[in-house]
């Protein structure tokens, strides 16, 4: 079996035309009839895309027309994990392959289509058609004396003034990158939350908090740098009137799987977590304030036409009164 194979590889090593490299690929190359891909070199040659990213290009391109191309989809056939597909995904997505549109179907609801593109630098710089390409200039035939005849000279009218034309608007691109490049500079991150005054009794509980959190988590094990850094944060939660269970249970739910660093996941969860300060005396005296009452006219029974009608007293309705004074001034 071996013999056959490396049989077949000299013989196709022999058909390779030119003579063989002496280092570096050989390329042997077999005519494709089904199931193959046409990827251009400007993708397949990336100089800023990483390969797990052109494979992940590769790989959507294969697909047929509505294939699910989502990071858990994708997962689900490639070897590579959901992060490293994910940061691929944006990756084309900066360099203009992938783009995420939202679109309003007849019905009124709004979905979110994934486009690929094998060639994003066409859309960018769309060819012109052929009907604005400027005709090639007619080459002139060579001149030949003509036979003297006689001609009468015109007066020469003045040259037309020329119009400027102006240059033409720039045109919006058609395909624009809504994920920053990686190479981005990111946001400066908020800092550490800190008590208004951090007392021994705050920093006492703070320390005791994160020494004993190990207990209910095994997976956060913090160092005494780690404590240390992190008593100011809890201080400053415990400060705000939190139970030490809720602060457990904010810190500690649903962790990511492995977690190397829980260090740097409690600092974040105490930064972007922080619950509000409690409300002052002056804020709870505004809630327990009577609200003010609305008096409602009620209704009465008009003593003539029983008609009903709104009045703080019982009496007669409007119609009945003007018909009394009517007759009582026609009677005078």
């Amino acid at each position: 079996m071996d013999t056959q194979q490396n049989t077949a590889l000299t013989r196709a090593l022999a058909e390779v035309p030119g003579p063989l490299p002496t280092s570096g690929v050989i390329h042997i190359t077999l005519p494709h009839t089904d199931r193959f891909t046409v990827v251009g070199n400007h993708l397949a040659q990336h100089p800023e895309l990483s390969c797990t990213a052109v494979g992940i290009a590769v790989r959507i391109q294969s697909l047929p027309q509505g294939a699910k191309v989502g990071v858990k989809a994708l997962a689900a056939h490639c070897k590579e994990g959901e992060k490293r597909i994910a940061a691929a995904l944006r990756e084309l997505e900066a360099h203009g392959y992938l783009r995420r549109v939202r679109d309003r179907l007849p019905s009124g609801r709004i979905i979110t289509r994934t486009v690929f593109c094998n060639r994003p630098a066409a859309l960018l710089h769309p060819r012109r058609p052929a009907a604005e390409t400027p005709a090639p200039a007619p080459v002139p035939a060579p001149m030949q004396e003509p036979a003297p005849v006689p001609v009468c000279i015109p007066t020469a009218a003045p040259p037309a003034p020329e119009v400027p034309v102006a240059p033409p608007a720039p045109s919006a691109p058609l395909f624009v990158p809504r994920v920053p490049p990686p190479t981005a500079p990111k946001a400066p991150r908020r800092p550490l939350p800190q008590p208004s005054e951090l007392t021994p009794e705050l920093d006492r509980a703070a320390t005791a908090f994160l020494s004993d959190l190990h207990r209910h988590a095994p997976q956060f094990t913090l160092s005494e740098d780690d404590v240390r850094r992190l008593v100011p944060g809890v201080a400053a939660w415990l400060e705000r009137a939190a139970r030490p269970d809720a602060i457990r249970r904010a810190l500690t739910d649903d962790p990511p799987h492995p977690l190397k660093h829980p260090a740097k996941l409690l600092t974040y969860r105490l930064t972007e977590l922080l619950p509000p300060a409690p409300p002052g005396v002056d804020d709870l005296a505004t809630l327990d304030r009577p609200r003010p009452r609305f008096t409602v006219t009620p209704f009465q029974t008009c003593e003539d036409c029983d008609r009903a009608f709104r009045s703080p007293t019982p009496g007669r309705c409007r119609d009945c009164r003007e018909t009394r004074a009517a007759y009582a001034q026609a009677a005078a």
